[in-house]
């Protein structure tokens, strides 16, 4: 009687295909993690194109007036997006319902829209408004290009008026205006860049282009000196979109 070989595996074999397999997902885990983020910031994109739509929406119903910018100082008959002491008090969940308390939150009714999909665990907030749009006074230079009503935008296509900022933002966002150097640090979301809103209601993605703005960026505590970049376009280009011109001659 003749035996039947067995038709299993030999271990040789085996270990082929597990090498096999991990050469697979080396090539593949890249490809999906940048599927997935990819995914993510278009999930921020909208959502800063709905808040800013809300910000517009807002200020046709009042005269043209902008919503304040800043969390820590109130202004009388300009009240601010979102509640000034939202982000010291009571849990996450308390913290989320201080969000509705900000004057926007009846033209955008979810708080998960004021979150971009990479927040840290416990964030309820990662964009800011950049304070040209009527946040911070105290920017040199800058007191006649305050923003205040929506008629006094020029080329509202080319005006910041949110930032994905990333991490808990105490304020609202800013940069210098008479200076070749950064206010608060630029962030890096979603690769190197990050995702901004303009007046006319459309958002879009600036991915950095001077290795200066993300070395920075990542910096733990940076110094003046480190804000410091004379000569870095992306410094130039979000001065420009943030005050509308350079209160300087940059250097080349």
């Amino acid at each position: 009687m003749t035996e039947r070989k067995s038709s299993g595996f030999t271990l040789i074999e085996l270990l082929v295909v597990i090498a096999i397999i991990a050469v697979l997902m080396a090539i593949l885990m890249p490809a999906l993690n940048r599927v997935r983020e990819q995914g993510k910031r278009a999930s921020c994109l909208s959502n800063v194109k709905q808040l800013t739509l809300a910000w517009i929406l807002y200020a046709y119903e009042n005269d043209d007036r902008i919503v304040n910018a800043s969390t820590f100082f109130s202004r009388p008959g300009e009240p601010a997006w979102i509640g000034s002491q939202w982000q010291f008090e009571g849990t996450e969940q308390q913290r989320r319902e201080h969000l509705k308390d900000g004057i926007l939150y009846p033209y955008c009714k979810d708080v998960d829209i004021y979150r971009c999909p990479t927040g840290i665990r416990g964030e309820v907030l990662t964009y800011a408004i950049v304070d040209a749009m009527n946040g911070a006074t105290s920017i040199p230079g800058t007191g006649d290009l305050m923003i205040k009503r929506l008629n006094q935008i020029r080329r509202p296509g080319e005006r910041f008026v949110f930032i994905d900022e990333g991490r808990i933002s105490p304020d609202s966002w800013t940069v210098f205006y008479d200076q070749e150097s950064w206010w608060d640090q630029p962030t890096v979301r979603h690769g190197d860049g990050t995702n901004f809103s303009f007046a006319d209601g459309h958002s879009n993605y600036w991915k950095w282009k001077d290795p200066r703005t993300v070395r920075l960026a990542k910096m733990e505590s940076p110094q003046a000196s480190d804000s410091a970049q004379p000569g870095n376009r992306d410094l130039h280009a979000v001065q420009r979109a943030a005050w509308g011109q350079l209160g300087y001659t940059p250097s080349e």
